[in-house]
């Protein structure tokens, strides 16, 4: 029997991934598949508490799981789903709200974020999917997630409705426990490299998608911001260069010393271009595999039913217990 821990994460699909998220999450993802009973999710269910277009949305749910599939993961080692296909999640949610406490919804930075930036539709949704976030995890007994710092809340709110129905009916949820990433570091934006790289950046140059041509990634290499100085190397107060460095060492597994070596006597323009080069070839096969399986809508779809098979098949018997312990009759 495997009694390999289980991992899960989930990935909201809202336009294609940044360098960010393939670095800070993704690649990760592929890493814990040989250690780790996987379990991923695109959670479209999530994106809906801000109002989308419907055809974009079901576009942007397709290409983020072709993504996922091209940057490696792999469905016969992992579970792979689609949040909307196994309805346990939307039932879970509502059983296990009912004992998460308004209050601690309430103190979500999240929602209060989100409640302002959409000040037009503060929805019950909005207010209430921390606790399909629960749901998501503990339906799958996962004992680890990966969580970045805005995520550390959500996560500790996850372990407190976990201990607290345990509590009252006994042993019947996983309470989950953070995964701290090993190694890695923060890609911040090539624009303004004290705030962190994101989609939702207004200036385009600000941030490398997975899927821009590599001329298109070069170029916004070129144009990334850094300062008055020459030298290529990592020390406070040089947010840019030290961003360039922390993204070249990522891709090619160079420490900051070396890169330091490398670069030694060079300017900011051989630099800016080679971290360029090195991540348009880094990313290259991941492209062509990615326009590879969106030629191929069979096997995407073969794929996503067969992880929801999977996915249901577990989080049902999770489901069920949780269902016998409140009261509710055996369907």
């Amino acid at each position: 029997m495997d009694r390999k821990p289980v991992i899960f994460s989930g990935i909201q699909p809202t336009g294609t991934f940044t360098l960010g998220n393939y670095m800070g999450a993704i690649k990760n993802w592929v890493k814990l598949q040989d250690d780790y009973r996987c379990v991923y999710s695109v959670v479209d269910l999530h994106s809906v508490t801000i109002r989308q277009e419907p055809k974009i949305l079901r576009e942007n749910t397709m290409r983020a799981y072709a993504l996922l599939l091209a940057c490696g993961v792999d469905p016969e080692k992992s579970v792979l789903f689609v949040q909307s296909h196994v309805p346990t999640h939307a039932e879970a949610a509502w059983l296990l709200g009912c004992y998460t406490p308004y209050g601690e919804l309430g103190r979500m930075t999240q929602f209060k974020d989100k409640s302002a930036a959409h000040s037009e539709n503060i929805n019950a949704g909005l207010f209430t999917y921390p606790v399909l976030q629960i749901a998501d995890i503990l339906l799958y007994n996962a004992s680890l997630v990966p969580v970045g710092e805005d995520q550390r809340q959500h996560l500790e709110l996850s372990r407190n409705t976990a201990i607290r129905f345990n509590g009252i009916y006994g042993d019947t949820f996983v309470v989950p426990e953070p995964y701290i990433q090993k190694e890695g570091g923060k890609i911040m934006s090539l624009q303004e490299p004290a705030k962190k790289m994101s989609k939702s950046d207004a200036t385009p140059k600000a941030y490398i998608s997975v899927l821009d041509p590599p001329d298109t990634m070069i170029k916004k290499f070129k144009s990334a911001v850094t300062d008055s100085g020459t030298d290529v190397a990592y020390r406070p107060g040089k947010d840019g260069v030290n961003n360039l460095i922390t993204i070249y060492g990522l891709i090619t597994g160079k420490t900051i010393e070396e890169t330091e070596a490398e670069f030694k006597g060079k300017g900011y323009g051989d630099f800016k271009l080679a971290v360029g080069e090195a991540v348009a070839n880094h990313l290259k096969p991941v492209q062509d595999e990615y326009y590879r399986l969106m030629d191929d809508r069979a096997y995407l779809e073969a794929c996503w039913k067969q992880g929801a098979e999977k996915a249901f098949a577990i989080s049902s018997r999770t489901l069920e217990k949780a269902r016998k312990k409140v009261g509710l009759l055996k369907r």
